[in-house]
């Protein structure tokens, strides 16, 4: 979109990822501010491309505010929902104060109502500032419990997969692109940049390339527990045939989505955290609990 002029001398930017100079004072700019670069996503193919964001620059091309929209659909109960997600929102310090992140904010929230999203949800620490847009705390719960028997017949191969190697990258990436949701209770349908966003953040986090599903696991596991975090894949895996392959023995269990798919049922314990998951929009009241979302999916 054609840039637009400010009265605060920056100019204001929409849609403009195709601007690989506008791109790079986006990475900047939240390097800056939350010390994390987005700017890896170049390495799996570049941002999502379903990003909308909404930006000022100054003359020098630095982003001094910004605030994306992005396509993140979810399935809720068991129906595909139409849903924009939110992030990336920064402002530098010197031009905080200023009205900027508020009317960044209004043109996200009001280009996804024309577009005619059902759903928005974000992640903050701070949620009183979306709460005057209607956003609300959708209170999150992982599962937890001991593992189901382990049965013989779900004997097969698991590859151990690395984000240092191409081919296993561009593995993923089909997976991703192939996957049904993990949950028909409450789950991303399609999301493939923040997966392996996420999983680049976290060295503890474990990759392994199911043959027998053709799925991908993202787990932890310490003395303790085994920790499933998602799985990507055209078919999900039971819990049972997961723990055999991966040759894992625990006593106690988290999976960090709903279970509905993985032939096992969990205790629902509250999940805490300094960051909030909040939803807005007609398809939230459908949202019942327990949920949580996947910390792959985490934007």
């Amino acid at each position: 979109m054609a840039a637009a002029a400010d009265s605060h001398g920056l100019t204001f930017r929409q849609d403009y990822f195709g601007d690989p100079a506008a791109w790079a004072a986006l990475v900047a700019l939240l390097e800056d501010t939350f010390g994390i670069d987005v700017g890896l996503q170049d390495r799996f193919g570049g941002p999502d491309p379903t990003s909308m964001p909404f930006g000022y620059f100054d003359e020098n091309g630095v982003c001094a505010a910004n605030f994306s929209a992005f396509f993140m659909p979810l399935m809720i109960d068991g129906r595909l929902v139409r849903a924009a997600g939110f992030q990336s929102g920064a402002v530098r310090p010197q031009w905080r104060g200023r009205g900027l992140y508020r009317d960044l904010m209004n043109r996200a929230f009001g280009w996804c109502d024309e577009q005619g999203f059902e759903l928005g949800i974000l992640l903050t620490d701070k949620p009183a500032m979306y709460e005057p847009y209607g956003f609300k705390i959708l209170p999150q719960q992982r599962f937890v419990g001991p593992p189901p028997p382990v049965e013989t017949r779900h004997a097969g191969v698991a590859h151990v997969l690395s984000l240092e190697n191409a081919v296993d990258i561009a593995l993923i990436r089909q997976i991703l692109r192939e996957r049904m949701p993990v949950s028909s209770v409450f789950a991303v349908a399609a999301q493939a940049e923040m997966f392996l966003l996420n999983c680049f953040f976290d060295p503890d986090i474990k990759l392994a390339h199911l043959d027998q599903f053709e799925a991908v696991v993202a787990w932890k596991s310490d003395e303790a527990s085994f920790q499933l975090l998602d799985i990507a894949g055209k078919s999900i895996p039971p819990l049972a045939a997961i723990l055999s392959v991966l040759d894992q023995h625990h006593d106690r269990v988290e999976v960090c989505f709903p279970p509905d798919k993985l032939g096992w049922q969990g205790t629902p314990e509250s999940f805490e955290s300094d960051i909030s998951l909040m939803v807005q929009g007609d398809a939230a009241t459908r949202l019942s609990g327990p949920v949580m979302l996947s910390p792959l999916a985490e934007f």
